[in-house]
């Protein structure tokens, strides 16, 4: 492709953070230097990792960087401070009118830029788009996914609030001057996503979710929710600002029913504590889905929690 095609196409930085996810991030760098967008570029921030991920960060972008369409590559090296400050360190250096933030362990599908950028390009209204995912395992495999037909779903403010909705790392492409006007992420709350969509909708930008599948989800032992009772409370801390919103109460449901996924079988005394502050006329099928769980499940001993 000519260079003066080439630069009809915005420049998106692909963010990717990384904690010790040595095993993963390799498979996940290649991925995306071999996306065929005609104009993005990567940056990686390393965040204190205490394993080999720097090491192979490093291997990898000079194997790959010459063999890739990406216009910049550059590598970032911190002391360990979050995902959240790993970003904001990332999104600083990126040079892209898009950023599209990515997880050090997951894959990112031929193709994936191009769809993202195609329709965000059509709908400036859209300050944060997401799409499907896919699970697969420590290995790379496909997991088990049961078919749903979907359009695109759209979500103004009110809309998000309600579902507690969460546009995942993995699968996000952002405006940037979206992220600017909200001013990036706040360091002190760990669960990044949630607060970034939110803070996008308040703004008074869509968030729209495509059915293509953008990502490929790594499900391994690192990945599962042990910090259910950690990420409840970053919850709260991130609906708190909205707290005189009609949606807020909605916005709370959500995320006990989310937690008590876990409390129904790790601490059920936690789960009885969260199931009674739902009001009766939020409850749904899911709750009562937790509410059979709880009832019925037996106890097992709770997972460590590693987020502070």
């Amino acid at each position: 492709m000519a260079a003066d095609e080439a630069v009809a196409d915005p420049l998106v930085s692909v963010v990717v953070p990384c904690y010790n996810y040595a095993a993963y991030v390799g498979d996940t760098l290649r991925s995306v230097l071999a996306q065929e967008y005609a104009n993005f570029e990567l940056v990686v921030v390393d965040d204190g990792s205490t394993d080999d991920s720097a090491q192979v960060i490093s291997e990898v972008l000079a194997q790959e960087q010459d063999k890739s369409l990406a216009r910049r590559v550059e590598f970032i090296r911190q002391p360990n401070a979050g995902v959240s400050a790993a970003l904001n360190t990332g999104i600083a250096q990126a040079r892209g009118a898009y950023i599209a933030t990515f997880d050090a362990d997951d894959i990112m599908p031929a193709g994936r830029l191009s769809t993202q950028m195609t329709y965000l390009l059509a709908h400036p209204e859209v300050g944060c788009l997401g799409g499907g995912a896919v699970r697969i395992d420590e290995y790379g495999a496909m997991l088990p996914k049961k078919e749903k037909k979907r359009l695109v779903r759209r979500y103004d403010f009110a809309e998000a609030l309600a579902a507690a909705l969460v546009v995942g790392g993995n699968i996000a492409v952002y405006r940037r001057d979206a992220i600017d006007q909200v001013g990036g992420y706040d360091p002190a709350i760990k669960i990044q996503d949630f607060q970034m969509t939110l803070k996008i909708a308040y703004a008074g930008f869509f968030v729209d979710i495509l059915p293509d599948v953008v990502t490929l989800y790594r499900k391994h032992e690192g990945s599962l929710s042990k910090n259910y009772k950690a990420e409840y409370r970053y919850g709260l801390e991130v609906i708190a600002p909205y707290a005189e919103h009609p949606q807020y109460e909605s916005a709370r449901a959500r995320l006990i029913t989310k937690a008590l996924r876990m409390a129904v079988v790790y601490d059920k005394a936690f789960g009885w504590s969260l199931i009674r502050q739902v009001p009766l006329r939020l409850w749904d099928r899911q709750l009562l889905k937790r509410l059979r769980h709880l009832l019925l499940k037996k106890p097992q001993t709770a997972p460590k929690e590693t987020l502070q």
